[in-house]
């Protein structure tokens, strides 16, 4: 180990010593509970990592020699128990706003063609740490009496900035196949890059995904997308081929580069994008508070129906016609197969259908009825669209930049003049429903949906007017359908 090296470990457990003097009295006193029994309690993985970083643990996950049922009976003297996870050794407690979860020292593998681990109860501290994921999270502080435990030089690799595996990355991976998309997901929380034999690794089990359920690889993807460095991991999934696995939509990306240089690099300019939209996130009081899970999403899907569309013309160009339209069908379809909720599916579909709406503004002034309908089209995805939209911009060229960039602030002008005229957030026909079945003594029944759409629409062209107007409208669109 490098003198530099040794002076950032030393570094590093004073944060620890520092950040875990801080912890609650309640946790402390679970310890001794335990220790009284005789048992082992150690604080364990996520929360000693981020000890060491300085972090004050706030998740508080332990092992012990204890098996389920012991566990159970110690923690119902601490606080209130569930055994939600007591199938996989984990029983869960919680007293004045703590709550832990404490599993037996365990170990974890997959049968072939099984998408749950198998659990079996392993003996000591030293043996659960060697079947953790990675030498960082392979970490512990052994309770009530604060002792470091860091068989795998965790804090070495911790200061190194690398993601190691305690056994050889091929049985880790084999052990436990979702490892492969943490090993990417860490890399975007920590900022870390890997070992070679993890990166070698990660390339030769990615298939093993497929025995993954879609509901565990969705919750590191989502996990990955709002870290901090989503780039670094999602530059890492493509490859080592993971991203074949888990979006191959991305992947393809990389396909669609022209070695004559007729357009710009579609995956490259989907990284930037996804960089940019981070970058224009707001704090927690602004319109589109960070990380925006959405947002960033579908910056990284916007283009992916580019592959399909990619038309070379006569005159040398290159287009992408109707990208947005099959880009948001391709992303609504991935989202699915990776068992996203609904209204999530909904809103990243939405941004990718609607990312070109804004272009040509800049050439032909949109008339308010265009502004109107940018944005009921948008709907409560407006705040994202508009961040979207700039992020789109990579070009190069300064003034082509600095043009679409002013032509985007004169639609916000645009839109900010009529939402305080015409209350914009709320666009609806001038006519409600009860309404329009009176005027044209009508039943509930599809006609009335008719008429509410026309009225929608005249009311996206000209803007509201009084309900007697819109009362005339009605009327005559009616005796016109009828004669």
């Amino acid at each position: 180990m490098s003198t530099e090296i040794e002076n950032q470990v030393a570094q590093l457990l004073l944060n620890a010593q520092r950040a875990l003097g801080e912890l609650p009295k309640e946790v402390l006193e679970l310890g001794e509970i335990f220790e009284k029994a005789g048992f082992e309690l150690a604080l364990v993985g996520g929360p000693v990592r981020d000890a060491a970083l300085g972090k004050v643990p706030h998740d508080f996950d332990f092992c012990t020699s204890a098996r389920p049922e012991e566990t159970q009976k110690l923690l119902n003297t601490w606080g209130s128990t569930w055994d939600v996870g007591k199938e996989f050794g984990t029983i869960g407690a919680t007293k004045n706003d703590i709550v832990v979860e404490v599993t037996t020292y365990r170990t974890e593998a997959y049968e072939v063609g099984s998408r749950k681990p198998q659990v079996a109860y392993g003996d000591d501290l030293e043996g659960d740490l060697t079947r953790r994921d990675f030498t960082v999270n392979a970490m512990a502080v052994r309770l009530p009496q604060m002792i470091w435990v860091d068989p795998h030089h965790g804090l070495e690799d911790l200061a190194e900035g690398i993601l190691r595996t305690p056994v050889t990355a091929e049985q880790s991976f084999d052990d436990d196949p979702l490892r492969i998309m943490r090993a990417a997901r860490f890399c975007a929380q920590l900022g870390f890059g890997v070992s070679e034999d993890v990166m070698a690794a990660m390339a030769d089990q990615a298939e093993r995904l497929k025995i993954v359920s879609a509901e565990r690889i969705r919750a590191e993807l989502e996990r990955l997308m709002i870290s901090d460095y989503p780039v670094d991991g999602l530059e890492l999934m493509v490859h080592t081929g993971v991203a074949d696995q888990v979006l191959p939509e991305v992947s393809r990306l990389t396909g669609t580069v022209d070695e004559h240089k007729r357009h710009k690099d579609v995956y490259g300019h989907t990284l930037k994008v996804l960089q940019q939209a981070i970058d224009l996130e707001t704090d927690a009081d602004g319109p589109c508070p960070g990380p925006d899970f959405i947002l960033r999403f579908a910056a990284l899907m916007h283009d992916v129906g580019k592959p399909d569309t990619r038309a070379f013309e006569g005159n040398g160009l290159v287009t992408f016609h109707h990208h947005e339209i099959v880009g948001a069908k391709l992303t609504r379809k991935r989202m699915q197969a990776l068992k996203f909720p609904k209204d999530t599916i909904k809103a990243v579909s939405k941004l990718v259908s609607l990312h070109l709406r804004f272009h040509g503004y800049g050439e032909q002034a949109w008339t308010d009825s265009a502004v109107r309908r940018y944005v009921n089209d948008a709907g409560d995805q407006l705040e994202r669209l508009h961040r979207l939209t700039r992020a789109d911009v990579t070009t190069g060229n300064k003034r082509k930049a600095a043009r679409l960039a002013h032509a985007y602030d004169d639609l916000e002008e645009r839109i900010a003049q009529l939402r305080a005229q015409e209350e914009l957030d709320a666009i609806r026909p001038d006519l409600d429903g009860e309404q329009i079945m009176k005027i044209l003594d009508l039943p509930p029944g599809p006609q009335v949906g008719q008429a509410r759409a026309y009225l929608l629409e005249r009311r996206l062209e000209r803007g509201p007017v009084e309900p007697e107007v819109a009362r005339a409208e009605l009327l005559s669109w009616w005796d016109a359908l009828n004669h």
